[in-house]
């Protein structure tokens, strides 16, 4: 009995062992798919919280503060985005929701920029949900020992690891300390690594809080596709202030960035099957006065401004709105515009009316030297077809004497048009419609034209190639039964002659 080889056993078990691995690894990803599907199924409804948001274009107001925020320390609003911190050293500044969030599930989106010219940053920007406002403190411009949750975009590496810039989740109870040295390492529920500095469009952040699970997704700002996020990380079982604030602040040590934040977006989740939240109540009676007498002051400020205005700069005639066009002008300029129109088609029938005489001009110098042919006698047609060749002809110069009419008359029309406004669009339609009439007679007379010369054409008898003469026969039987005997007889001799030869040197061996 033979062994089986030793490499052919090892082959044998990877492949078995591979197999197995492939196996568990199938049925996991199937596990995976499966599970993700049926959480797919349970979508939470989104409801946008204006109370608690913020974007572009006229983000603040005249008096320079953004509605339902409040901003301190270096934070700089404009109409675009709010500027958290300049790029200038040891600044802090943070933007905070005036009203606390009553909900305990939402999602927030978060869009910014952090530039700077050096290759390194500091110290970064932060995310805030916590129970009380930080206002101002050391840690990236917020309070310390907050009571809630933060995330940390960190530029700067301050343990000296080379794991910067990181996003950073860490939660505090309220009791403890922000580790500043170690960029809060020791106290992370959660980081991943990603480089949101100087990035061709503004990088977003998407935080989720559903069903005490805190999952963070960032856009790296490579791309303008809003939705094209990659998974940062995830905190599961966390418990957060079921009332809180959301903060954004910034902060720069010896290295300076511009922090830049342009909108910040909140959505209210509620799990499917529960009711949802209530629409907003009506606003109370004393706030729609209140609203209401502003706006009249406003009025009434806005009219004596322009009082003012007239007094200052009495050589300026008319308000604002005289800038738009009065509906007599606008008819005017319909009636132009019209014409325009017209005097296009005009053009254009112009151009194919051409295309068509010289055509018809083609044609009947084509039957002319048809006719001119069979008259010489090189094909003798009868005096019927003689006949019908002759009407063709006459028809193709009446056709052609109309057309150039047509066209004197649209020429005409085109002038009439220009000079008299609307009356050149009946002229126009009729021009069409005698171009079409013409047209359909066109082709008629191609076609009867096409029937003559294929029933008239007397058929031509083929030029027959003269015959070629019978091959001569360059080599006759004889010779060729001596020349192969002759090839035949030589072969063998030297065959014999070689074996000889071979015979006659063998003997000296």
């Amino acid at each position: 009995m033979r062994e089986r080889p030793v490499g052919l056993q090892a082959l044998f078990l990877a492949s078995l062992s591979w197999l197995l691995v492939f196996t568990g690894i199938f049925h996991t990803v199937c596990a995976e798919i499966a599970a993700g599907t049926a959480a797919a199924g349970d979508i939470p409804h989104r409801r946008f919280e204006y109370k608690y948001s913020f974007k572009g274009p006229h983000l603040t107001q005249s008096d320079g503060t953004v509605p339902f925020w409040v901003h301190t320390g270096s934070a700089i609003p404009s109409a675009d985005q709010i500027r958290i911190t300049p790029s200038l050293r040891s600044q802090r500044g943070s933007v905070w929701t005036k009203s606390p969030v009553t909900f305990d599930q939402w999602e927030a989106e978060v869009s910014f920029r952090v530039s700077g010219r050096g290759r390194t940053g500091a110290d970064g920007l932060a995310i805030w949900f916590t129970a009380n406002q930080g206002l101002e403190g050391p840690v990236y411009g917020a309070a310390d020992q907050w009571n809630g949750v933060g995330i940390f975009f960190d530029s700067f590496d301050n343990d000296g690891k080379k794991n910067n810039p990181a996003i950073v989740v860490v939660g505090n109870n309220g009791k403890l300390v922000y580790d500043h040295q170690n960029d809060g390492s020791t106290q992370a529920l959660g980081t991943c690594l990603r480089d949101f500095r100087n990035k061709p469009y503004p990088v977003r952040a998407k935080i989720i809080y559903y069903q005490r699970t805190l999952t963070v997704w960032i856009n790296n700002g490579f791309t303008p596709e809003r939705e094209d996020y990659e998974f940062c990380t995830k905190v599961e079982n966390m418990i957060i202030p079921q009332s809180g604030y959301f903060g954004i602040s910034a902060a720069t040590g010896g290295l300076a960035d511009d922090h830049d934040v342009l909108s910040f977006l909140l959505f209210r989740l509620t799990e499917p099957g529960q009711n949802l939240p209530p629409p907003e109540q009506e606003i109370p009676k004393e706030e729609q006065d209140k609203y209401q007498k502003e706006f009249e002051n406003f009025q009434e400020d806005l009219k004596t401004k322009k009082e003012e205005f007239q007094k200052e700069h009495p050589e300026v005639q008319g308000g604002p709105f005289d800038m738009y066009e009065s509906v007599s002008e606008r008819e005017l300029q319909q009636v132009f515009e019209g014409q325009n129109r017209i005097h296009l088609e005009i053009k254009q029938l112009n151009r194919q009316l051409a295309m068509i005489l010289d055509e018809q001009r083609r044609y009947v110098s084509v039957i002319t030297d048809e006719v001119a042919k069979r008259s010489a006698g090189q094909v003798g047609p009868s005096d019927i077809a003689l006949q019908e060749m002759d009407t063709v002809m006459s028809n193709q110069r009446e056709i052609l004497h109309g057309l150039n009419e047509t066209t004197f008359t649209a020429s005409l029309k085109q002038l009439t048009s220009e000079a008299q406004g609307n009356a050149g669009g009946l002229g126009s339609y009729e021009t069409i419609q005698h171009f079409n009439d013409i047209k359909e007679h066109l082709h008629v007379v191609k076609r009867n034209v096409e029937h003559i010369i294929q029933k008239n054409a007397a058929p031509v008898e083929k030029m027959k190639c003269p015959e070629l003469p019978p091959p001569s026969a360059c080599l006759s039987t004889t010779p060729f039964v001596v020349v192969v005997v002759i090839q035949t007889v030589l072969f063998f001799g030297y065959v014999m002659y070689k074996s000889q030869q071979e015979a006659a040197a063998k003997k000296f061996f």
